[in-house]
């Protein structure tokens, strides 16, 4: 798939500074195709937006545990679910997750497409009706899925609940009262397993292409996004 002429970017788990060498260091060009040439870990297949260490401290699996996240201003505690599941069935849960939001939503386009440093860009589109976004996500599928410099999160302030689809291809929901996204994720055989691990909790690269940039730029002008 020719993954290296891509262009991608190492980190770590977010907020954390690297105090040991990189496993892609010293690797050859083959040993680095090799392995990022590997998607599938076996029922779990990976999109082309991330892939995980060379060591494989953490190995890529279906599942999702309840977390908690703590705002730095308010230093309220947030339910949150962290959700990992194979490409192939991805997209249908992260519109599925989008039902127990309303009618009418918050949309904000997360990209780190053409950043300099580490974050990113948000951009913002309130109140959009809910079956106008699903339609307009999966006809953007290909590159919310694959693009490793793309995220997209979908509230309702309201409640407030909200859904994020990160640029590493994890699932994140955030709200009181999770009861009802958990019921989806059951439907779509996710296991609950308070142990599991994320690609983001070890060193990983990301990927991108620019035909994606020209895509996002596409989706952002579709969802009525202006700069």
């Amino acid at each position: 798939m020719g993954f290296i002429k891509k262009f991608f970017k190492t980190s770590t788990r977010e907020g954390q500074v690297r105090t040991t060498r990189s496993s892609f260091e010293n690797l050859t060009e083959e040993q680095l195709e090799t392995h990022l040439s590997i998607a599938r870990y076996g029922d779990y297949m990976l999109t082309d937006a991330v892939r995980p260490s060379y060591t494989l401290d953490v190995v890529p699996q279906n599942g999702y545990r309840r977390d908690t996240y703590t705002d730095r201003e308010t230093k309220i505690d947030i339910p949150v679910l962290m959700v990992s599941a194979s490409s192939e069935k991805l997209m249908d849960i992260f519109v599925d997750l989008l039902d127990p939001l309303g009618d009418e939503v918050d949309v904000v386009l997360e990209t780190s497409h053409e950043r300099t440093s580490s974050g990113h860009l948000d951009l913002y589109r309130e109140q959009i009706e809910l079956p106008i976004l699903k339609s307009t996500l999966y006809d953007f599928e290909e590159m919310l899925l694959n693009d490793g410099c793309t995220g997209i999160a979908v509230m309702n302030p309201r409640v407030p609940l909200e859904v994020q689809f990160d640029e590493h291809k994890l699932l994140i929901v955030y709200g009181r009262d999770l009861w009802d996204f958990e019921d989806v994720l059951e439907e779509h055989n996710i296991p609950r397993d308070p142990q599991i691990k994320f690609i983001t909790e070890a060193e990983h690269v990301h990927s991108s292409r620019d035909e994606f940039l020209r895509q996002f730029d596409q989706l952002r002008y579709s969802l009525g996004i202006d700069d």
